[in-house]
């Protein structure tokens, strides 16, 4: 069988189930071989064939154990059949649209990548879209929201067959939107290939996943893929203030559209005024003006509701609807998210990268009128480099600074913490404190606070979980800090 065949075999009204965990292969079931980020599937055709698998798609050609002699296999003893393409990822893509009767076709589809910003940037998107009156579904960091049922995210971008699925559901809901995060892994990977964005978002590039990309050029070269495959119709949003977005701008055959904050560009945000409740700036547009008002905070995230706009732009909607709707969003849960509390400010925050930490205690810093606390820590099996360059930015920022403990996954949390401590210039000052207990460092910092201190716990954000080891156990920096707050009250 060839793979066309296979494509018009899984539109078929039987058609067989796509599969790419060999452990979840049942009797006549496609097995697609993906080469992912920690695992590589064609280790598991074996397992795939003796779970029942029919069809193999592969990249690499299937060498058969018991056939001597022969350099590779295209139809095993038990009657499975391998299919060999030259990109196993983009054929699960496809195959799943196909499947699923090609969703992607009938949604106007809105991506946005770059380091920080994606889900504000999603959320923001989908309050216009919202706003306007239509239904808009968002897949990304936080949540699978379908328009019918919300689904709790496993990763800024699922796979392709997540994605073709939640699609499916959009369109039932009546969505005619999709706005989805675009994470570097889900790029390189293929799991949005065969779906034709109408425009795409890139907010900046900071360094991070150097543990998967190993250099910057390369981080840059999978987020650059999204703009790559838009085509002339579609329009690249693209962040001015960003240097590598120019490298974006020579790469894409989209129409382009610059953003940038109190600077020229197609699309300009001027600042009016920002303060511990709100920020206002003005819009311009093709000679258009409009005033926003939002409880999100600082410049960085003036630049995201500029993504945004553009996007809804280029989606067909006018400047008074989409600032409207910007106005509308009150909160991004874990995205410099606020805690009310009498005589000192509590904010929680996703920033997980020195970049994202800076951006934030740089907005918080001139807003402060006494003391600037931040507690963080750095993951586990991630990206170690940023742990050093996590600690300077904190000690140049903060007045005060408690490192602890994130996820630490399968490494020792002391050695995460030694690592971040290498970044410091004064380890013993006594503005700096250390507890490996992300609990009680959650509590040192609400104990220490006076009036008119900004406390900022960053990193997890809206996560309700603490991965230590393997296991993932129930925690939530919002809730610890509102459970200490009452007890304190």
């Amino acid at each position: 069988m060839t793979y066309d065949e296979l494509l018009n075999l899984v539109s078929s009204k039987d058609a067989p189930r796509i599969c790419a965990d060999s452990r979840l292969v049942k009797t006549g079931d496609i097995f697609v071989a993906i080469i992912g980020t920690v695992y590589d599937g064609h280790d598991f055709i074996d397992q795939a064939v003796a779970n029942g698998a029919k069809y193999i798609v592969a990249q690499q050609p299937y060498h058969c154990k018991d056939a001597e002699g022969l350099p590779f296999c295209d139809l095993l003893q038990n009657g499975a059949q391998v299919i060999t393409v030259a990109d196993s990822a983009k054929a699960a893509a496809l195959l799943a649209q196909t499947s699923r009767g090609n969703p992607a076709l009938q949604l106007t589809n809105l991506a946005i990548t770059g380091t920080n910003g994606k889900t504000t940037v999603a959320f923001l998107v989908r309050s216009c879209i919202q706003n306007a009156g239509e239904k808009c579904g968002l897949v990304g960091t936080i949540v699978y929201d379908t328009g019918a049922a919300s689904f709790e995210a496993a990763l800024t971008t699922p796979d392709c067959l997540t994605i073709a699925e939640r699609q499916s559901q959009m369109l039932k809901a009546s969505s005619k939107y999709m706005v989805i995060e675009a994470s570097s892994h889900a790029l390189y990977q293929e799991r949005l290939a065969g779906i034709n964005f109408k425009a795409a978002a890139f907010t900046n590039l900071a360094s991070d996943h150097m543990d998967y990309h190993k250099t910057k050029a390369d981080y840059l070269a999978a987020k650059t893929k999204l703009f790559r495959a838009l085509s002339p119709d579609a329009t690249a949003v693209l962040n001015k203030q960003s240097p590598e977005a120019k490298q974006i701008a020579e790469q894409t055959d989209a129409k382009i559209l610059w953003y940038a904050v109190d600077a020229p560009a197609d699309l300009t945000a001027y600042i009016e005024s920002m303060d511990l409740s709100k920020t206002v700036f003005v819009l311009e547009y093709a000679g258009q003006r409009q005033k926003v008002k939002t409880p999100l905070l600082g410049r960085y995230n003036v630049s995201n509701h500029l993504a945004a706009v553009g996007l809804c732009l280029a989606a067909g909607f006018d400047l008074e609807t989409i600032a409207t709707g910007l106005s509308t969003l009150k909160t991004i849960p874990g995205r410099l998210e606020k805690i009310d509390w009498a005589g000192f400010s509590v904010f929680i925050d996703y920033a997980h990268t020195e970049d994202a930490l800076k951006s934030v205690l740089s907005t918080l810093r001139p807003l402060c009128k006494s003391k600037l606390r931040v507690v963080f820590g750095c993951g586990g099996d991630r990206d170690r480099t940023k742990r050093p360059r996590m600690a300077r930015v904190a000690e140049q920022l903060a007045d005060f600074v408690i490192v602890t403990s994130d996820n630490p996954r399968t490494e020792r949390p002391e050695d995460i913490i030694n690592e971040i401590i290498t970044g410091f210039r004064s380890p013993n000052s006594q503005k700096i404190a250390v507890e490996p207990d992300r609990k009680k460092a959650i509590e040192l910092a609400l104990t220490s606070a006076a009036k008119d201190d900004i406390v900022l716990i960053a990193g997890k954000g809206h996560e309700t979980y603490q991965i230590i080891g393997k296991a993932k156990l129930d925690f939530s920096d919002k809730d610890i800090a509102q459970r200490y707050l009452r007890k304190r009250k």
